[in-house]
Order: structure tokens, then sequence, then C-alpha cells
């Protein structure tokens, strides 16, 4: 205890473990960093395994299909560790699942102690207190009016050479097959000065590449230091200003916000990687009316267009669902032809899968699970050859690589690309954090190999 404690007369909270486990996107990776800074006051740290831990944070993800089941298999297993420690474990359950199932958590899962959803974890504080008083589950799965961002600490832990910052929460769209609108809320954007600060803070502390999130990121409308509102282009030019910021990413986005500033930003900020995800989910104009996207085929490719005129090596990533209710044959031939035409060196992937309260999960003509597997392995087929062709065409260059980790074997250390591919290289460890030119020599199927040159090289890729 420090000097200016004892005179206070206070103590240090003792010391208590805390382990949280994250499904799903970057951004519940980012939720459940900053679950942990708000507890840390508490006398909460973070660990590796939940045995042993005095609380365990299950942060979840809806999206997928079995996603609650999945939860309730995790649940059963800490139960025992929980009662292995006579009850001493605090179970909570976070996140997309907690926030569209709170009730039937409770109900099948009598013995957690606190659900909450992805827009209150800043109140877990209390939460975890009044847990304590009452003896029951708390639940809070409602929208709060306040800005959960205005009410969190400081990031508490240096981010690493890459991090993500989450400046944009929820979604306004509503896609027939997404549960994002009914479990993240309403669009809700943090102001530029909070998001600035956050991004100096982490630079300061080593961090080289940020990747901004959001549901629909660049739906991002914040309030500017001048009381203005600015969008994610102007942001991102601030951002690229900040010193000893090398990159900058942001993810996931929608078409229909994809305007005229935005475009124009990644031709005229070098800090902006060539590197964008951008789904289209569909190429048949049929089932993107079905879906609720409010574009084309079409709309899409000429986006694309415009984003390589701006930036000629750009490449893109985008997410694929097929056999979505009325999908055929035709509509499946369709968005195989927009792969072919617009070309992803890598792209995610699914077979649709209904989840409760979407429109979509009620809809007519629901596509049998044989065809849709069979149009999944089609599909990802096609994806994976470019994917590889992309990878082929970067041996023989020299490409800015970020080191940001020790690699596999010793003396190997590894980094990305502009375009996010991995790359492992012989070279010092204290290189990490560093962008150094690399001459790629062999291309694997999921990373590159090269060599350091001792001089950067001119030569700039074209995607």
């Amino acid at each position: 205890m420090t000097d200016a404690g004892r005179a206070a007369g206070t103590t240090a909270p003792a010391l208590k473990r805390l382990h949280v486990i994250t499904w799903g996107c970057q951004m519940n990776v980012y939720d459940s960093g900053r679950m942990a800074d708000v507890l840390a006051p508490l006398g909460y740290a973070p660990v590796s395994e939940p045995e042993g831990a005095d609380m365990v944070i299950l942060n979840t993800c809806h999206i997928r299909d079995k996603a609650a089941e999945k939860v309730f298999s995790e649940l059963g297993r800490l139960r025992k560790m929980r009662d292995a420690q006579d009850n001493r474990m605090i179970l909570a359950v976070a996140g997309c699942v907690a926030q569209a199932e709170g009730k039937e958590i409770l109900a099948r899962a009598p013995y957690v102690d606190i659900v909450l959803g992805p827009q209150t974890y800043h109140r877990l504080p209390e939460m975890v207190a009044r847990a304590a008083r009452a003896g029951g589950a708390v639940i809070e799965t409602d929208f709060p009016a306040e800005d959960k961002f205005d009410h969190l600490p400081e990031a508490a832990a240096p981010q690493g050479v890459t991090a993500f910052l989450t400046i944009q929460e929820g979604c306004d769209k509503f896609c027939s097959f997404c549960v994002v609108p009914y479990t993240r809320g309403a669009e809700q954007s943090r102001s530029a000065a909070t998001v600035i600060a956050e991004a100096r803070r982490m630079v300061a502390q080593g961090t080289a590449e940020i990747s901004l999130l959001g549901q629909n990121v660049n739906a991002w409308r914040g309030t500017a230091p001048d009381g203005s509102t600015w969008g994610l282009a102007r942001l991102l030019r601030e951002l690229a200003a900040i010193p000893g910021l090398k990159r900058l990413r942001y993810t996931t986005s929608h078409p229909r916000d994809m305007d005229d500033d935005l475009i124009a930003a990644h031709g005229d900020l070098p800090a902006l990687m060539p590197f964008l995800h951008l789904p289209v989910q569909s190429g048949s104009d049929r089932i993107l009316a079905a879906m609720n996207r409010k574009h084309t085929a079409d709309d899409y490719r000429a986006i694309v267009r415009r984003l390589r005129e701006a930036r000629p090596d750009l490449a893109l990533s985008s997410d694929f669902i097929v056999g979505h209710p009325g999908e055929t044959e035709a509509d499946f031939e369709a968005t195989m032809q927009l792969i072919r035409d617009v070309t992803f060196p890598m792209a995610y992937s699914f077979k649709y899968s209904p989840r409760p309260g979407t429109p979509a999960a009620g809809a007519p003509m629901q596509v049998p699970d044989d065809v849709a597997h069979r149009r999944l392995l089609t599909l990802q087929a096609l994806l994976r050859e470019q994917q590889d062709r992309f990878n082929a065409n970067c041996v023989g260059l020299t490409i800015p690589v970020l080191f940001t980790n020790p690699g596999r074997d010793p003396g190997q250390i590894g980094g990305r690309t502009p375009w996010l591919q991995a790359v492992h290289v012989t070279g010092p460890q204290s290189l990490i954090g560093t962008e150094q030119p690399v001459l790629i020599e062999a291309a694997m199927t999921n990373s590159l190999a090269g060599r350091l040159l001792d001089h950067p090289s001119q030569e700039r890729r074209s995607a």
C-alpha cells in the first residue's frame, strides 16, 4: 500500500482472478478487454484458464447457428468447476446471446449469476455488487439511455503492435438474416475526440496499426471537437496524422455507406491500407432484395470500380451467404459471377442459418441443407483459387511488412502485408513493431515466406 493509501485509511482490493471466454467478431474481442478494464478497480486480474478463477465471463456471439447451445455446453462445464470450488466462482454471460436469450439462459442455467447485454458492460462493477448482495441472478439486457463509452475507463494494458478500436456500434440496416439490430441496438457513434484520444494512447504504448471497428463502421457519424459532425473519412484523416501510427484499417463496412469522401480517402492516405472488407452477401439482385440489402450487384461492382480507381492496388474481402431462403441455381450462379468479376483474395462464406426473430427465419422456400452445402463447397473452391492466385502473384515482389510477433521457429519473426497476409522471415525480434521491406520468396496456403532487404523497394504492387 502507498503512503497516501495508509494516510487515507484505505486498502487496495484483494487480487481476484478473471477469465473471459470470447466467441465471435473482433468487436467481441475488444469488448472482452474493456470488461476486464472495468473490473480491474475491483481487484480482478485476467488469467488464462478458468480453473480456480473467481469470475468467468462468457462473451457470446449470436451470428452463427447453434450459438446458444455452445453457451449452455460451456456453462455445464464451468458449473462443475464452480462446484469443486464451493461455489466461489461468479459466472456471467455477456454479449449477443445474453441480449437475445437472457431469460432462457436463466431458465436453463439458474446457477448463472449475471446476464448482461453488449451495451451494459460498463455497469459490471455494480452488477457484481448486486449479485453478491442479493445472492441471486442479475440480468441487464435493456438498452441503456447513456452511451457506455462515456462511462468506460481508459484501456489498462498496452494493446500490442496491432490493435482494435471500436468507434461505432449497432445497425439500422435490418438485413433479413441478421440479429445484430436486435442484439446491439441502433447505430451509435463515439465522438471524434474520444476516438482520437484513445488512438493516441495506443500509439504512445507502441501500437503501430489500428483497425477501427463497428457493425457498420463506415456509418460512423461522430461529433467533432468544434461541435460539427464528421464522417469516417474525416476521422481517418485526423488519425493518419498521429505521429508513429503507421497503418489504419476499418471493418466491417456496408456498401450503402461507402460515400465519395471515404472512397477518395483510400487514394489520399498512404496509412490507410489497400485492403477493405466490404460484404456483399450475394450476387443476385433478387436475393439481395430478399435480404433487404438495398443495393444491387451492379451497385457493388460500381463501388469497387471507383475504389480501385482511387487506389489501384486495393484488394477486397467480403462475406457470402449461400442458401438464403428462395435462392435458386440461377441466383447462386449470379453470386459466382460477381466473385469472378471482382476477385477476392480473402472472404468469409457460410450456409444460411435461421436466426430466431429475423424475417428470413420464417420465410418460405427454405433451401435444403444438402443443396446449400454443395453450393458452399463450390463457392469456397472458387474463393480458394482466387486467394492462391493472389498470394502466388506476390512471389518476387518486395512488400512492406509490419512485424508483430515472434515466429514459430527459433530466429523467425512474423508480420502482415498491407493486404493482411501473414508473412514469416528469419530476423531479430528487435524488428517487432517496425515495418520492413521483404522480398517474397514463397506462397503457402495461408501465408507467405520471404527475406529481409536492406533498403525499401519503391515498387508498388498492383492488386
